[in-house]
């Protein structure tokens, strides 16, 4: 899958003043060992030490998708980018909210070993939810409720875009004053559906797909483009020319496994593991 290159922000990272709605466990303290089997160990540390060589600002950049978690204190807020001609039922509205939520929790469920929390990482549940639609003209969302903010013909990339008042990618001071609904309306990711798009694109912004393969698929098990799309949201990286040793098939490889797999979940892992202590954990 091609990956879109962003600018990297200068702001630095500021905690978000919303009250955040994920649920936080109390009870248990986490697993605390890098503990991944014995087979990863050393393909996952020839990834870090790739990552390391190969990223600009590894360590410095604060937009990664687990600081957009941390910064809401446990949620993830989407908008859809609707870059198509064609209408959208209110009940294609839903089943795409919902296949997006089933997807990206399979990514947050990564951090959960049979329920208990990995790593001190700190919520049980992360709620994923969309605020947003962006569209060309209102009238090809065939919906009248006010469930959801729609952002009409506010062009940019040649796609309609949610408000930049409200977007986390605009404003990673946390800042969202400008935004009609504040905080609560705010938007972390896009997601960006695409008429006729091929493969997938995906970093702190959100992540871009085909607007026909995602309704296509809305009730898939794994959205697979998307998953990996995903991933490079929370710093994952491509595999393009190079497969860590003892490894061949996993999801961020792209075209050799079709859902996430025990490689890709302690990939994730180990992020966290390296980004943990900038929140003080």
């Amino acid at each position: 899958m091609k990956r879109i290159l962003t600018i990297l922000a200068a702001l630095m990272f500021v905690a978000g003043t919303g009250v955040g709605n994920g649920t936080t466990a109390q009870a248990d303290v986490g697993i605390q060992a890098w503990n991944p089997p014995s087979n990863l160990v050393t393909p996952l540390d020839q990834v870090w030490r790739h990552q390391e060589s190969t990223y600009g600002n590894l360590y410095g950049f604060r937009n990664y998708g687990w600081d957009q978690v941390m910064a809401n204190r446990g949620y993830l807020n989407f908008c859809v980018r609707w870059d198509s001609n064609a209408n959208v039922t209110a009940a294609q509205r839903d089943q795409i909210h919902a296949a997006l939520t089933r997807q990206a929790t399979k990514w947050m469920n990564m951090m959960l070993d049979n329920g208990q929390r990995w790593e001190n990482w700190p919520y049980q549940t992360v709620p994923i939810k969309v605020v947003g639609w962006a569209v060309r003209n209102r009238s090809q969302l065939q919906w009248t409720d006010n469930s959801v903010d729609i952002y009409v013909n506010d062009i940019n990339e040649n796609a309609p875009q949610c408000s930049r008042a409200c977007g986390r990618f605009f404003h990673q001071d946390g800042n969202y004053s400008q935004c009609p609904g504040g905080v609560a309306r705010h938007y972390d990711q896009s997601l960006w559906l695409t008429s006729g798009f091929g493969g997938g694109a995906g970093g702190d912004w959100g992540q871009r797909v085909g607007s026909e393969y995602f309704l296509n698929n809305v009730n898939a098990e794994n959205i697979h483009i998307f998953l990996h799309e995903m991933g490079h949201t929370f710093g994952l990286d491509d595999f393009y020319d190079w497969t860590p040793t003892g490894v061949c098939c996993f999801l961020m490889k792209a075209g050799s496994a079709a859902q996430i797999t025990e490689f890709d979940k302690w990939m994730f892992r180990d992020w966290w593991r390296h980004l943990k202590s900038r929140y003080g954990l």
